[in-house]
C-alpha cells in the first residue's frame, strides 16, 4: 500500500509540507517592527474542548494581553488537523493567521501533553493485559476512537507493541473521542488528560494506563504504559506555527513572548492538572524533537499502514 504521506503531512511533518501560498496585500508588506497591528487569528485543527484548544485559548488570552491585540480563535476541524493546517499555510505570511497543532514551520513548542488510555467504567476491561487479550479475543469487536493522526499513531504503535487488533473509529475532536468511549460506542481510546483526565477523575471513564515516562500525581495508582507491560512512550507537544515566508522579525517575536508565556506561574497551574507541562523551546531547540519524530513516527505509520482523508 502507498506510504500515507499525506496524514502525516498534516499532522507530524509540516517542516516538509507546510508550504505557503504567498497572498499579495498590504497588510504582507507591513514593517514587522509594528507587528501586531490588528487581530491575530490562532486556528486549531479539532472541535472545542479538547488539548490543542484549551492550550489556544490560554496562550491566546497572554499573547493578547502582551500585544493589546485581540487574538481570536477559531476551530476548523478536519481531516485529523489537515483542514486547519491546509487554511494556515494558505493564509498571506504576515503573522495575523497562525496554528497550534503538532508539528509544522514551527515558532516553538509550547508544551508536552500526557496521554491516558481509557475504557468505559462499566467494562469488565480493568487493565492492559486484559485489553490485549479481550482485543486479541475479539478482533471484530475491539475498536479505538481517535481525533487525530497523533492519538492514531500511538494506538497503533500500542497495537505494534502487542500485538492487539483494534480497528479506528475517527471523531472530530478529543471531547468526542472521549465521550465515544463513555457512551460505549468504542471499546477504547488514547487521549490527551485535557478532555480525559476529569472524566477518569469523576467515574465516567477508567484510566488503564498513562502514555508517558512517569505517572501522573493526579493518578497515582495508575500505572504508565511500559509498567503494565506494553513498550509505549508517547509523550505529545503542541505548539504554534506560522506560514512559510513569514518574516524573521515576526517569528522572532512570537517565539520569545511564546518562550515566556509558557513560563508564566499562572499557566503553568492552569496546565498541570490537565496533565500538560509548558515547555516553551526555542525553534532551534525544536529542531531535533521534530527530526525525531519524522523518523519515529513514519516507519509506525509505514507498518500500519495508516491513511487520514480529509
Amino acid at each position: 500500500m502507498k506510504t500515507p504521506r499525506r496524514s502525516l503531512i498534516g499532522k507530524y511533518l509540516g517542516l516538509i509540507g507546510f508550504t505557503a501560498i504567498a497572498v499579495a496585500s498590504a497588510s504582507a508588506q507591513e514593517d514587522p517592527s509594528k507587528y501586531p497591528t490588528r487581530p491575530i487569528h490562532v486556528i486549531v485543527g479539532f472541535t472545542a474542548g479538547g488539548g490543542n484548544d484549551i492550550i489556544a485559548r490560554i496562550f491566546g488570552q497572554k499573547l493578547s494581553e502582551s500585544f493589546g491585540q485581540p487574538v481570536i480563535i477559531e476551530n476548523k476541524p478536519g481531516g485529523g488537523a489537515i483542514v486547519a493546517t491546509e487554511y494556515v499555510a494558505k493564509s498571506a505570511p504576515d503573522g495575523y493567521t497562525l496554528l497550534v497543532g503538532a508539528s509544522g514551520m514551527a515558532i516553538n513548542p509550547a508544551v508536552y501533553a500526557t496521554l491516558i488510555l481509557i475504557v468505559n467504567p462499566s467494562s469488565p476491561i480493568k487493565s492492559v493485559a486484559e485489553l490485549v487479550a479481550y482485543a486479541k479475543a475479539n478482533p471484530d469487536k475491539t475498536n479505538y476512537s481517535s481525533s487525530s493522526a497523533s492519538f492514531q499513531l500511538v494506538t497503533e504503535l500500542f497495537k505494534q507493541r502487542t500485538g492487539a487488533p483494534m480497528q479506528v473509529i475517527p471523531y472530530k475532536g478529543a471531547n468526542d473521542s472521549v465521550m465515544a468511549v463513555i457512551s460505549g460506542q468504542v471499546t477504547a481510546t488514547i487521549a490527551d488528560a485535557g478532555p480525559a483526565l476529569s472524566q477518569v477523575l469523576g467515574g465516567q471513564a477508567r484510566a488503564l494506563a498513562v502514555a508517558a515516562p512517569k505517572r501522573m500525581e493526579e493518578l497515582p495508582d495508575v500505572p504508565t504504559l511500559k509498567e503494565a507491560g506494553a513498550d509505549v512512550d508517547a509523550v505529545l507537544w503542541s505548539g504554534l506555527f506560522a506560514p512559510k515566508d513569514t518574516p524573521p522579525a515576526i517569528v522572532k517575536k512570537l517565539e520569545g513572548e511564546i518562550m515566556r508565556i509558557a513560563r508564566l506561574p499562572d499557566v503553568t497551574a492552569r496546565l498541570k492538572p490537565l496533565g500538560i507541562l509548558p515547555v516553551g523551546n526555542s525553534s532551534e531547540e525544536f529542531g531535533w524533537i521534530l527530526a525525531s519524530d519524522i523518523a519515529r513516527w513514519a516507519e509506525v505509520a509505514r507498518a500500519g499502514r495508516i491513511r487520514i482523508e480529509q
